[in-house]
Formats: structure tokens, sequence, C-alpha cells
């Protein structure tokens, strides 16, 4: 799998299915040559904190796969911003994605529910295999590979009251190694919380002064 194959897998797989095909077979028509492009860049816009550009690319991404008039379509790059936005810890309702729910497909009505915290062991299968064993109980969100889907899983088990400490370490090391300002900033806030809870004055301080090197100056 090529590099570009495996950030269209990590951002929009991550979505239910895939929407976009990879190195093989017959060429891509245009709109989703272009939709690939813009759901990378608004995703990564918003990991590293770029609301502007964000938001442009994310309108450009919906209106080039709104042109197939295809719901289940849009409902994917919906939940992707929406995915995006829990791996910062925003946990705002999917507002986007609930007027196409009724004519979404199980996968998007499972995954939407997952990210909302609220997904059943029931609906488990019915999500990309990253977050399968999530779903179904696991806490074990800090061993998957791919950088994005963990700290996805992570967000959904820290909105269910289900983070760990470690895991919460765990998320803090992923967002700086990818250098994700956004998600960064939200899990060292988290990261310091907990220090001060368990009376680690000197940790959180320290954890407080990286979220300063860390926010736009």
């Amino acid at each position: 799998m090529t590099a570009r194959c495996m950030i269209r897998f990590a951002i929009v797989v991550i979505a239910g299915a895939a929407l976009w095909g990879c190195a093989s077979g017959p060429s891509m028509p245009d709109w989703q040559v272009s939709a690939v492009g813009h759901v990378e860049r608004f995703t990564q816009a918003l990991l590293r904190g770029d609301a502007r550009v964000e938001a442009r690319e994310f309108d450009l991404a919906r209106a080039e796969v709104a042109r197939t008039g295809r719901p289940e379509l849009v409902a994917r790059v919906e939940l992707t911003h929406c995915a995006a936005r829990v791996a910062s810890l925003d946990f705002a309702p999917c507002t986007g994605f609930e007027p196409l729910r009724a004519d979404a497909g199980e996968a998007e009505r499972a995954y939407a529910d997952y990210l909302a915290g609220q997904a059943g062991a029931s609906q488990a299968a019915l999500l990309p295999p990253p977050h399968r064993a999530v779903a179904a109980g696991s806490q074990a969100a800090a061993a998957i590979d791919e950088p994005l889907a963990r700290l996805i899983a992570a967000g959904v088990l820290l909105r269910q009251g289900r983070a760990s400490p470690a895991l919460v370490a765990r998320a803090v090391d992923t967002a700086s190694e990818q250098g994700w300002r956004r998600p960064l900033l939200a899990w060292l806030g988290v990261q310091a919380r907990l220090a001060e809870q368990a009376g680690q004055t000197e940790e959180a301080a320290r954890i407080r002064r990286r979220m300063d090197l860390v926010g736009p100056r």
C-alpha cells in the first residue's frame, strides 16, 4: 500500500467503508480525486488547529461528494469531520450527520453512535476494524496501530469515562509524535487535571508549561 493510500485509508475508511480505491484499477472520476484531497486537507487542518483552512476544505469536500447525490457518501465526510473532532476531545453533537441519518447505511449510523459513545456491542461488527473491540467493551485503544484511529478510540473511551491515565498518556504521546496541536492541547489538559486531582502539583505545573509551549503565540 502506498503512503497516499495509507492516508486515504486512515482518514476516509475510518468513517465506515472505503469511499475511494487506491493504486490499481480504473482511474477515479474527478470528483473523487478532488474530494480525497479536500478530506485530507480539512482533517490535517483541524488537527493542527487551523480553523480557517479546516472550514474551507470541509465545505469543498462536502460539495464534491454531494455532486453524487448519495447521502451515505456525504454522511461519511460528515463523520470523518466529527471523528477528527472526537480525537481532539470536541464532543459537540455531529449535527451535520443527523439530517442524513435516515438515508445513511447501518455502518454510518453505527459509527455515529460510536463517536457519541453510545454504540452497543451489537453494532461493533459494523464499525471499522480498529474500533470494534472498543465498541464491544475493550479498553484496547492504545494498541491501535493507526495514530488517528487510536486518538478517536481514546476520545470515545474518555467520553464514556473509561480512559485510564495510561491511555491519556498514550494519547498525549500520539498527538505529540504527529505534531497535531489541537488534540495535543486537549489531551494535555486532561493529563494536567488528572495530576491536579492526584495532588501532583509539580507534575501538573510541568504539563501546563508544555501546553503554553504548544499553544499559539
